[in-house]
């Protein structure tokens, strides 16, 4: 059986040479659930993502070759394409016409969340919120979105009919 897992990551921006890594989320797919493992801090190493995704065979991700896999690698010195099979779910949603970011693409196909309202942007603001005055609550609705981001990245992978 195919050892499948979900990642997304959060940023305080766009370049993977100027931001810093803020929180990666990683998925493990346990038959209907999904086990989310999120690495924020000290726990952002090298070493700790590769102990998420000890036998894992393939990495699914929503526009992570351009984003999520290459930041890593700037960040952390990890090439997850040369270590898994990536399947970047954004490809496939374009393949059935489906445009959009992750959050557009849910709406259309019905898949729901509960972080309703957060974005990127708001995602950079929770995180400074939270590390610039140890706002915990701000830290939680973080956690929350990008666990939102990793549990959906599988409903869009069913939806898809994507192995």
């Amino acid at each position: 059986m195919k050892r499948r897992a979900y990642l997304d990551i959060e940023t305080t921006g766009l370049s993977r040479y100027r931001c810093e890594l803020t929180v990666i989320g990683i998925g493990l797919e346990k038959g209907r659930k999904v086990q989310v493992i999120q690495l924020i801090e000290k726990d952002i190493t090298g070493r700790k993502l590769s102990d998420a995704l000890s036998g894992v065979d393939e990495i699914y991700t929503y526009n992570g070759s351009r984003f999520d896999i290459p930041f890593i690698k700037t960040k952390l010195g990890v090439d997850l394409k040369k270590d898994f099979k990536h399947t970047d779910l954004m490809y496939k949603c374009w393949e059935q016409n489906l445009k959009g970011g992750l959050k557009v693409v849910e709406r259309k196909l019905g898949i729901g969340r509960d972080s309703v309202g957060i974005d990127g942007l708001m995602a950079v603001r929770l995180w400074l919120q939270y590390y610039n005055s140890n706002d915990k609550q701000a830290l939680k609705q973080l956690l929350d979105y990008n666990a939102d981001d990793v549990v959906n990245l599988k409903m869009l992978r069913l939806k898809l009919q994507v192995d």
